[in-house]
């Protein structure tokens, strides 16, 4: 039998703890330990080793995004983070996905997508909202966000790896890359692994984030995104 996911709930506001809680409980998904701020989630990773960290950014003592940093470097294997964030996008979220974290949930999401997103990442995929994605890379490399961390040579990549960069960053999944390259969607597979091997990524997220920050892709590009 699959062992059930393990995660851990950081905010320190007791009513969105409770609200998740019975949301993921209601879905077979178990709710190891709780945190009220950044320094408690550190701690509570370090001893309940759980598979996915959702993570508020404004809380007392230790804020969201040093908590992710340091859970993120802490271990060999880490588990994934999702950012907790409010409708106006907080001005932390996009250092916290630079960071490492594997995508961004608003804080109104539904008990449907809350579940889905944190089986999404658990296998290894990045949440990646097209319309929030595309506002916040928008918002913060505009203003001269500090993203060093993530500035790589492109140079390493193939032609063929450029464009499912750019097409990536654009929002197409692996099997709507598949089609338009007019490939196996394996071997689509490949080429996103061996990009963020070369570019030394941890997710698509992140990819994403450096697919704008070097100019491959511009903020107004991204394909079928929403309007701010």
């Amino acid at each position: 039998m699959t062992e059930p996911l393990r995660v851990l709930l950081a905010d320190d506001q007791t009513l969105v703890r409770t609200g998740f809680r019975m949301i993921l409980g209601a879905d077979g998904i178990d709710v190891v330990a709780e945190a009220t701020n950044g320094a408690e989630a550190v701690d509570a990773v370090r001893r309940t080793r759980p598979d996915v960290v959702l993570m508020d950014v404004r809380m007392p003592e230790m804020d969201g995004l040093e908590a992710t940093r340091r859970i993120l470097t802490d271990a060999a294997d880490p588990p994934r983070v999702i950012i907790l964030t409010t409708f106006d996008l907080d001005r932390y979220v996009y250092a916290a996905l630079s960071a490492g974290a594997s995508g961004f949930l608003l804080k109104d999401v539904t008990p449907e997508h809350l579940t889905a997103a944190v089986r999404t990442v658990r296998v290894g995929d990045a949440l990646l909202a097209p319309a929030i994605t595309r506002r916040l890379v928008q918002r913060f490399t505009r203003n001269g966000a500090d993203t060093a961390a993530l500035h790589r040579d492109l140079a390493s990549l193939t032609p063929r790896e450029l464009e499912v960069l750019g097409l990536l960053a654009r929002g197409l999944s692996n099997a709507e890359l598949a089609a338009r390259l007019h490939l196996a969607e394996a071997t689509v597979k490949t080429h996103v692994a061996r990009i963020l091997a070369k570019l030394a990524l941890r997710d698509r997220v992140q990819a994403v984030i450096v697919a704008y920050e070097t100019g491959l892709v511009s903020a107004g590009e991204r394909e079928g995104a929403e309007q701010p």
